[in-house]
């Protein structure tokens, strides 16, 4: 990827979007029959019987209908499922949103020559940011290369998303506001927020027209600190956005009824180019445990991240970092690509400025204060609150693996995602002596505004491998043929899913037709069959491969007695973050990695011994 980030490249960042090809539709009887594959782990002969007789009843009779009506939509939209994809996913629903989907997770600048160290915080904070500046800089002048599968362009919109934008709560459904504008479109806001203890200041990252050096944005960041050092705590207005998001689009509405100047700062944080947290906590991490850092990242405290934001960069004391960000507007590859050119930039200077340390007049930031009453503060109370409760209940890990990794796995001419996402099946397997449903992110940036498609790891040949794999009775040959059939069956669904040709975001978009329809709900929705493989987003593994960079990212479960679990794949080691609920008896993220951790060795050991 990193060859991917010159900042002089012939090819305009968003050059490719007015001829990426449209969001395709399947046809309905392949993604019927993809479905009933994907449903037959976990059924018995019975149930089995059952859900075919629904599905060609769904094929012949209403699904048939809502197939031609979403052919219909698919005529008059480059991309049928953008819209629905956002608002179910991410708008409509009303859980806190900062917990359960924001991802977050350590930023990469820890492998090399920034290991943890008091007293660096803000130096390598003004590094870091004036790096992510230059990055904004390189989308809004449209000289960031667009990426590419092979010679295929991939969609670059989600890049829009990364710097001035926010999520907005709303009574039924959520919006995002996107500020930002390339350089051809006009202007575009320039100022940074910076959050510590409770209290919240802005400054704009440009003097007469130039980003800010280093050693001014240090300045700035040195005069917020100051601010706060030995005073009381802001009122942690911010701890707002972790609320039910009803609530707090009502505690929002309040906040700017009792004072118009309110909705000034809402806006000037919403507006953003991204927030910079200033967070006391020394979470210590080494290469090997990350799972501090991680964890903090993920859960650390409201006050100090605005969690609607679509970046919070967040600096602890001990001079490490971390993000947290509103998963609606964009996916994670993102955040990845941007912080892996940091990553690289930090390591070609030792970590170190290399230019002038003249720092030209700046005002100082301004403090942004909200006024508030007895109400706005037991609102505040009442999130914090809630968020702790569920804060203490997310048990996150966050290890590395690190006896091979991508290089030993490629010399077995073996994929390396595939190899991982199989040990986490059959991982799960082991630990629950049962198949786990699994969802694993599927790119489909080929397409006109492509986020993801599902694909889903828990196939027929995959329980079948893991069944051969905890049968005592069962040689070797069988087990590497049963792991060959698995392997192909994976590499497979992936291709195809990337491709457009999943079945899940399909029968969303039947399932959305009918309800906008004012239909009942299909039946095939409402078999028992439909949620215990994973549909409605019910899958107990919720899986992502962040990449083979430095960077690593972490979510919540998606369900009570689930799993999040994403990795990222080094040539020497496998970095995994896994997290569980407490409050479920059934799971344990450290028993998770621990088991997955022996799959490994033993796949790899089956692996040497065969001719696969």
């Amino acid at each position: 990827m990193a060859n991917k980030l010159s900042e002089s490249v012939p090819e305009r960042t968003f050059q490719y979007q007015s001829s990426l090809p449209p969001l395709p539709v399947p046809s309905l009887e392949t993604s019927l029959s993809k479905y009933l594959e994907a449903v037959r782990p976990f059924a018995s002969e019975k149930e089995f019987k059952a859900t075919e007789d629904i599905v060609r009843n769904f094929q012949q009779g209403v699904g048939k209908e809502l197939h031609q009506r979403l052919l219909q939509r698919a005529e008059t939209r480059r991309n049928w499922l953008e819209q629905w994809w956002l608002d179910a996913a991410y708008l409509e629903g009303r859980s806190p949103s900062q917990l359960t989907v924001n991802f977050a997770g350590p930023a990469p600048y820890l492998e090399h020559c920034w290991p943890p160290a008091e007293g660096t915080a803000l130096e390598r904070a003004s590094i870091c940011s004036w790096h992510m500046l230059q990055y904004w800089n390189l989308i809004r002048t449209e000289r960031l290369a667009p990426q590419k599968a092979g010679e295929t362009p991939l969609d670059m919109d989600q890049f829009r998303m990364l710097y001035c934008t926010c999520k907005v709560p709303g009574v039924t459904k959520d919006a995002i506001r996107s500020y930002f504008k390339t350089e051809l479109e006009g202007r575009c806001p320039s100022h940074l927020v910076v959050l510590c203890r409770g209290r919240i200041f802005t400054f704009d990252a440009l003097c007469d027209g130039q980003i800010l050096t280093p050693p001014e944005l240090f300045r700035q960041l040195s005069y917020v600190r100051q601010c706060c050092d030995g005073n009381p705590e802001g009122e942690g207005v911010s701890a707002l956005t972790t609320e039910e998001r009803t609530r707090w689009a009502k505690a929002r509405e309040y906040l700017i009824s009792i004072d118009p100047h309110n909705e000034t700062i809402l806006e000037l944080i919403q507006s953003s180019l991204f927030t910079i947290c200033l967070d006391e906590t020394q979470p210590y991490s080494t290469p090997e445990n990350y799972t501090n850092l991680t964890r903090e990242s993920l859960t650390g405290d409201p006050t100090i991240r605005w969690g609607d934001k679509s970046y919070n960069s967040v600096v602890y004391s001990d001079g490490t970092f971390g993000s947290n960000c509103d998963h609606a507007p964009y996916d994670a590859m993102v955040l990845v690509t941007m912080c892996w050119y940091v990553d690289q930039r930090i390591q070609s200077t030792g970590g170190k400025w290399k230019g002038v340390d003249t720092v030209r007049v700046l005002p100082p930031p301004e403090e942004l204060v909200f006024t508030v009453d007895e109400k706005v503060r037991s609102d505040i109370g009442r999130a914090k609150k809630q968020y702790f409760e569920s804060a203490q209940d997310l048990q996150v890990v966050c290890y590395a693996f690190t006896a091979f990794g991508k290089a030993a796995i490629k010399q077995k001419k073996l994929h390396p995602d595939t190899f991982i996402q199989l040990a986490m099946q059959l991982a799960y397997f082991k630990l629950h002596q049962r198949p786990g449903c699994c969802y694993e992110t599927a790119m489909t940036r080929k397409f006109y505004h492509g986020r993801t498609e599902t694909m889903r790891p828990c196939t027929v040949e995959a329980v079948k491998w893991c069944t051969a794999m905890t049968d005592p009775s069962c040689e070797d040959n069988a087990k590497r043929k049963a792991m060959q059939l698995a392997f192909e069956k994976h590499n497979n669904l992936m291709a195809e899913a990337q491709e457009g040709r999943g079945f899940d975001r399909h029968l969303l978009g039947l399932y959305l037709i009918a309800k906008e329809e004012g239909r009942p709900v299909p039946e095939l929705f409402l078999d028992p069959l439909y949620a215990k493989s994973g549909g409605g987003g019910n899958f107990v593994l919720s899986s992502s491969l962040v990449g083979y960079t430095t960077v690593l990212g972490a979510v919540a479960p998606m369900v009570p007695h689930g799993y999040g679990f994403f990795y990222r794949i080094r040539e020497d080691r496998i970095v995994i973050s896994i997290s569980a609920w407490k409050s479920c008896r059934q799971t344990d993220a450290v028993s998770l990695f621990n088991v997955f951790s022996s799959c490994l060795h033993e796949m790899l050991h089956l692996a040497t011994t065969s001719q696969l």
